[in-house]
């Protein structure tokens, strides 16, 4: 029996409504995309950043510190809100249990502490002590720093271009249920071709 063939992904884009230009361009963002993805899981940036900054925290202590802070550029809606474990936990997306455990490392190391809801008194919320907020300031700083050298060398116009295009781009993934359904015929090739290739031989 020959083997079975995927599809040629030009051919399910074509037939999406895709043309040669933006056929180009979904294969060169994945490409950039998931190499950055592998980059990001490797934290490069903030390895280095807790070795130069001589912090005495891991990664994952270091993601909880900045959840509570919660700046809003990084967690849209949910930053400004009254923190407490389940909205570290929700704004990471970790367990709660873990946030719970990484929440009471840093209050033991007080770099966090238990404070009062002013909405509600019996509510115990979580909030950054001056050494966490000396921390998170430091690793933003840090993070300012190197990408501000990067992006020294490029145009005012550059910037201009790129930075919409950025934020426009970075919603891309949302609303996936309607994406779907824009192209389901083609998932559906897919997934038939998917069936075909795990049936045993002579069925």
């Amino acid at each position: 029996m020959s083997e079975p063939r995927t599809p040629e992904v030009e051919s399910l884009l074509q037939q999406a409504g895709a043309d040669d230009q933006t056929i180009d361009a979904v294969k060169r963002v994945d490409a950039l995309l998931q190499n950055w993805r592998r980059r990001v899981v490797k934290r490069e940036l903030s390895h280095v950043a807790i070795r130069d900054l001589g912090l005495k925290l891991d990664l994952a202590q270091l993601d909880v510190l900045t959840a509570i802070e919660a700046p809003v550029h990084e967690f849209g809606e949910t930053g400004g809100e009254e923190t407490m474990v389940s909205t570290v936990a929700a704004r990471i997306g970790i367990d709660p249990s873990r946030a719970s455990r990484l929440i009471a490392e840093l209050v033991d190391d007080e770099y966090a502490e238990r404070v009062a809801s002013q909405a509600d008194s019996r509510r115990t919320l979580i909030a950054l002590t001056d050494k966490g907020r000396e921390v998170t300031g430091a690793v933003r700083a840090y993070r300012f720093l190197l990408m501000g050298d990067f992006f020294a060398g490029w145009s005012a116009e550059d910037l201009s271009r790129f930075l919409p295009l950025l934020e426009r781009f970075s919603h891309w993934a949302e609303d996936v249920e309607t994406r779907r359904g824009n192209v389901l015929a083609q998932i559906e090739v897919l997934a038939e071709h998917v069936a075909g290739a795990s049936e045993p031989e002579g069925v």
